[in-house]
């Protein structure tokens, strides 16, 4: 299976369709990492380590895609944001954004919590996968005047999570200003305004309310990035 999704890589990468082939050079490299691990013979262990060396070195190329997000643009929902990204071998996130916090509304109809419920929004997804994620790490900021009520939503989902198997280990920082969200797959995204991109809804039953596929952005821009990801051999 290994060698079949490096070939599948292989010939992604000539193709020009690099942001695949980089995806399937790294499942291909986690596969044969596996037999690696459930092989006893050296020989053939030392072999495959020099596979995986080449296909390590072959999927190291600089990649950098960014997306525009319009003022008012609908359908950049954080599924069909991610999802791409998100392959079966991703078990562990981070998320650096200062302001998963609380944020007062004036309107009676809305959410208190509108950064914290973003978060929440994107752990369900992760929850849902393909993926299969073990690990959440969290770096944000205080909220100061509202920091028990944040503590209290970041504890909630906590323990929601661990419900699903899995750990959300949460730090704050009080010089953190970076907004970005990392893959253990080597995908990387930065946008602009973290995840809190969508404009607030009309009212509670306006279209859009749940369904963020449906709701209207602010102008942002996503960046994307493939950083090298290599295990222990």
């Amino acid at each position: 299976a290994g060698a079949e999704t490096v070939k599948r890589a292989v010939e992604l990468d000539v193709a020009s369709r690099f942001q695949e082939s980089l995806v399937c050079y790294q499942e291909g490299i986690d596969l044969l990492l596996q037999v690696v691990k459930a092989t006893t013979d050296e020989a053939k262990k030392q072999r495959y380590r020099q596979k995986i060396s080449e296909f390590t070195f072959l999927s190291d190329g600089k990649y950098h895609k960014q997306i525009r997000i319009e003022e008012n643009a609908t359908g950049f929902g954080y599924e069909k944001l991610f999802h791409e990204y998100l392959t079966e071998i991703v078990s562990e996130v981070w998320v650096e954004d200062p302001y998963i916090r609380q944020v007062h509304q004036a309107s009676r109809y809305l959410c208190n919590y509108t950064d914290l419920y973003n978060f929440l929004r994107f752990c369900e997804m992760l929850v849902k996968g393909p993926c299969k994620v073990k690990k959440i790490h969290l770096l944000t900021s205080y909220d100061g005047s509202g920091r028990s009520q944040q503590i209290t939503g970041l504890e909630e989902i906590k323990q929601s999570l661990s419900n699903y198997g899995v750990t959300l280990n949460i730090d704050f920082s009080s010089s953190i200003h970076d907004r970005e969200i990392r893959f253990n797959n080597g995908w990387m995204i930065k946008i602009g305004r973290g995840l809190d991109y969508f404009k607030k809804p009309q009212g509670r039953f306006s279209i859009g309310y749940y369904d963020f596929d449906l709701r209207p952005c602010h102008e942002t821009t996503v960046d994307v990035f493939h950083v090298k990801h290599t295990k222990k051999m």
